[in-house]
């Protein structure tokens, strides 16, 4: 794999940790890093109230200190499923990685809407989420135009776990 970082974009539920999982089991040394833990842990420390906490810009750096540690200490590749939907903080994560000279491979797992719906609707094991990720639909919808100029697109819709792993593994 030649890139150090594999970040996995995409709507929620449109398959990243999933697809994450596959990677880690399937590319020798990768790891997984879920930056969504670096949220959990900012919530008890910073009382500024935010719609999601990638709006506290302590999150934007810890995230991405975070992963160039993991790769520092451990190696790579690291694969990060995280959804991504303002541009302006994929930049600053992005450019920091960068900065410490870290290959980031930005992939946008998409899948068509009536097939997402079926999958949020399906899913058991998050079913208490399911409001929130059908809630998210239109910010995906308004996001799509710049993740598909700046990350490389996989479609999921008819693919299996595996398939979108094995897609992936070719763009890298």
């Amino acid at each position: 794999m030649a890139k150090d970082l594999v970040w996995l974009n995409g709507t929620f539920g449109a398959g990243k940790t999933t697809t994450a999982r596959e990677l880690v089991a399937e590319v020798a040394g990768a790891r997984l890093f879920d930056p969504e833990y670096v949220g959990f842990m900012l919530r008890h420390f910073i009382t500024e109230p935010v719609q999601d906490f990638q709006d506290w810009p302590s999150w934007r750096v810890l995230a991405a200190e975070t992963a160039h540690e993991l790769l520092r200490h451990y190696g790579g590749p690291l694969i990060v499923p995280m959804t991504l939907l303002r541009r302006e903080y994929a930049d600053e994560v992005f450019t920091r990685l960068r900065g410490h000279g870290v290959a980031v491979q930005h992939v946008l797992l998409h899948v068509d809407e009536p097939e997402l719906i079926r999958r949020i609707e399906a899913d058991e094991v998050e079913a208490g989420a399911r409001q929130w990720r059908l809630d998210h639909l239109g910010a995906y919808r308004g996001a799509q135009n710049w993740l598909r100029s700046e990350a490389e697109v996989v479609d999921t819709t008819p693919l299996t776990p595996s398939e979108v792993a094995k897609k992936v593994m070719t763009l890298l």
